[in-house]
């Protein structure tokens, strides 16, 4: 069982500007519960026991938000208000499970994990990209299902307009196992409507394995200074390494962008 799962979290969040550029997108409220705590719950759903954080000191106040017991003491003391406790108890079940490692720069997701190297036990971990929420079925729970089933590395998917292929990262199919699920065979970044191999899309879900960590180590950054997490499937792909697309049943909302965002909370609150 997968029982460990990474969240990179220091991204600058320029796509919702100006509000990030004082406060951690991750922390905004998605009708009154912050973004980051529909993914830990869909975590536990899942039987994670553990999950790691990477920041930047730019968003230390995330680490605040769950290590702030002092406040939560002190005024539970005066008012002892249920509903506060009832916060800080589920706060403190959180904080409980949850590690912190730091990425100072901002050198893509590659780099992000690449961090998280020494904390990882097991074989395979799950990674989640929290711009990306994801409602009404668990994600990670049908994709670790999936794992077990396969024995393989796992990646969500998720059918897009065809005209809307540019905006992703689009999945060369090599096979059809059945409807919920395909092996990969590359991936094609933002291609345009004629080159897109498919119109399944990337979704930031993704159950990698241990040996990703030696291929990121020797990737050399792009043009941009970035170290690309696809770029080391890739090369984990021309290895006949098994990675299966997963054709998830939740509903994907997108939290990265301001209408996204707002948007969100319309759709959790008919949830």
């Amino acid at each position: 069982m997968i029982k460990q799962a990474i969240i990179p979290l220091a991204g600058l969040g320029t796509r919702l500007l100006p509000l990030t550029s004082v406060f951690a997108k991750e922390l905004l409220p998605i009708n009154g519960k912050p973004g980051i705590e529909y993914i830990l719950d869909e975590c536990i759903e899942a039987g994670i026991k553990e999950v790691i954080f990477i920041i930047s000191k730019k968003k230390l106040m995330i680490k605040k938000y769950f290590y702030n017991d002092k406040f939560y003491k002190n005024i539970i003391k005066r008012k002892k208000d249920s509903r506060i406790i009832k916060e800080y108890k589920k706060i403190l079940k959180y904080k409980k499970m949850i590690k912190f490692v730091f990425q100072d720069k901002p050198l893509g997701t590659g780099d992000a994990v690449l961090k998280t190297r020494r904390f990882i036990k097991d074989n395979y971990f799950l990674m989640l990209l929290p711009d990306d929420l994801i409602i009404k079925h668990n994600c990670s729970k049908s994709m670790i299902a999936t794992h077990i089933k396969f024995n393989s590395s796992v990646m969500a998917s998720m059918k897009v307009n065809k005209n809307e292929v540019s905006r992703w990262g689009i999945y060369d199919i090599k096979k059809k196992i059945d409807n919920m699920n395909f092996i990969i065979k590359s991936v094609v970044e933002k291609p345009t409507i004629k080159q897109a191999p498919s119109t399944k899309a990337v979704i930031g879900r993704y159950i990698l394995p241990k040996t990703i960590f030696s291929k990121l180590l020797n990737l050399k950054p792009n043009k941009g200074g970035e170290i690309h997490i696809t770029d080391a499937i890739q090369s984990l792909i021309n290895e006949n390494n098994k990675f299966v697309g997963h054709n998830f049943s939740g509903k994907y909302l997108d939290c990265g962008t301001m209408k996204g965002y707002i948007n969100s909370g319309l759709e959790i609150v008919k949830k």
